[in-house]
């Protein structure tokens, strides 16, 4: 892929505002399960649809994600994908008057749907502005930007919508069937004013997009020696479907450690005065992660070490949190922030690297594989509801993920690689 020199600083400013959307969206997620849950009505396991609705629109809309990109370009598809975000925003409307979780649903889903056209078209941006070598300190910050927005979005729309949940939750419990329907009713209207404002927001950046700088790049095949075959398919790359799989799980545990920690907190037997900040201690231990990793990679270790490593690290903090509880057991899920961290810097790069003309259909599988953050939380909340199990010991589950990111790290980057 290659783009133009003059255009290297305002290409980087424009990703990191749109790195600042996705996270200011994707991590509202933390908020809206115990939220939903209460105004809806829902089980733990129910509940957890709130993140499948949203990252299964990645695995279903990649692919789509990627020829939209292919005939509208990567500026113009990016505008289309805050549009279309922007229409997931307003669907909470009708859905918090009529308190419909199906609505609800909807309504992340299509929000997913934008974002994955963003992913697909800005990822591969930040990979490519700049050597391979140091992708993953300009992923890094990016994902500064990513998780500063994180941390704000809990803790703003947790003021909106969960301030007095508490008492919701044992008056309801009195109230008869209408009086218990009017204040699930007036809980579910919270919501409306910060999606409209989100929604409004969302439009005034396409627009921004639209008439920004922001080049297209183009990708071209890479050159091979007299003696090489030209590959002509991605499964000629065994490399790229080990991170594939890699981000599968990483992504899993990811939404895990972020998006179920205000639940687990509350299961814990935390007010939701304090239950409430848990997600943004998660997103904090991330972004030092991140600024470790600007500092280090690649002067002091490579993104592959650093890969491995950090990935041994979310074992370790994953075994402490299982075998504790309560605020040791918060803030070993919370220290998963800080593994986790590397992980996205390093998995893309290593996994898109070397392919040439394949690389923005790669992008849109790896986009695909965000979907580990629609199926782990929602195995998490299947084992969390189990007697046998409960909420800390399910977090177990988390092991096997960082097993498979430290094989990848360590051995399968390089299966099938070219040696350069």
């Amino acid at each position: 892929m290659t783009t133009k020199r003059k255009y290297t600083i305002d290409p980087i400013i424009i990703i990191g505002l749109l790195f600042f959307i996705f996270g200011f969206i994707t991590w509202l997620n933390a908020t809206l399960i115990p939220y939903l849950q209460t105004a809806c009505e829902l089980t733990s396991f129910e509940s957890y649809l709130v993140t499948f609705a949203f990252y299964i629109s990645y695995f279903v809309m990649a692919i789509p994600s990627s020829a939209v990109l292919e005939k509208t370009g990567f500026k113009k598809g990016m505008s289309l994908g805050l549009f279309i975000m922007a229409l997931g925003a307003f669907i909470f409307v009708p859905a918090a008057y009529t308190r419909t979780y199906i609505w609800f649903l909807t309504g992340l889903f299509i929000q997913g749907t934008g974002l994955a056209i963003l992913q697909t078209a800005a990822n591969p941006y930040v990979t490519i502005l700049g050597p391979i070598e140091s992708a993953a300190k300009r992923i890094s910050i990016m994902g500064i930007a990513n998780k500063f927005a994180g941390i704000l979005s809990p803790v703003i729309l947790g003021a909106l919508i969960l301030s007095g949940i508490g008492k919701i939750q044992k008056s309801i419990v009195h109230l008869d069937a209408a009086a218990k329907a009017q204040a699930l009713d007036k809980l579910a209207h919270k919501v409306i004013l910060p999606y409209v404002v989100i929604g409004i927001v969302l439009i005034i950046m396409a627009a921004l997009i639209l008439l920004s700088t922001l080049p297209e790049i183009e990708a071209k095949e890479e050159p091979v020696s007299d003696d090489e075959h030209k590959r002509n398919s991605l499964f000629q790359f065994p490399y790229f479907w080990y991170g594939v799989l890699a981000l599968f799980f990483y992504v899993g545990a990811e939404v895990l450690s972020v998006d179920g920690q205000i639940k687990y907190g509350l299961a814990l037997g935390f007010d939701i005065k304090v239950a409430k900040f848990f997600s943004s201690f998660t997103l904090i231990a991330m972004l030092v992660g991140y600024l470790v990793g600007i500092i280090s990679i690649p002067k002091y270790i490579s993104q592959q070490k650093a890969l491995k490593y950090f990935a041994l690290l979310g074992i370790f903090f994953t075994i402490v949190a299982v075998f504790t509880k309560g605020y040791v057991s918060i803030l070993s899920i919370a220290a998963l922030g800080f593994a986790n961290s590397i992980m996205w810097p390093a998995i893309w790069p290593l996994a898109i690297d070397g392919l040439g003309k394949f690389t923005k259909l790669a992008s849109a599988i790896l986009v695909m594989a965000i979907a580990g953050g629609a199926l782990i939380p929602l195995f998490y909340g299947y084992l969390s509801g189990l007697p046998a199990i409960g909420p800390t010991h399910a977090y177990a589950i988390l092991v096997v993920c960082y097993l498979v990111i430290f094989y990848f790290a360590t051995y399968a980057y390089k299966i099938g690689k070219r040696v350069k």
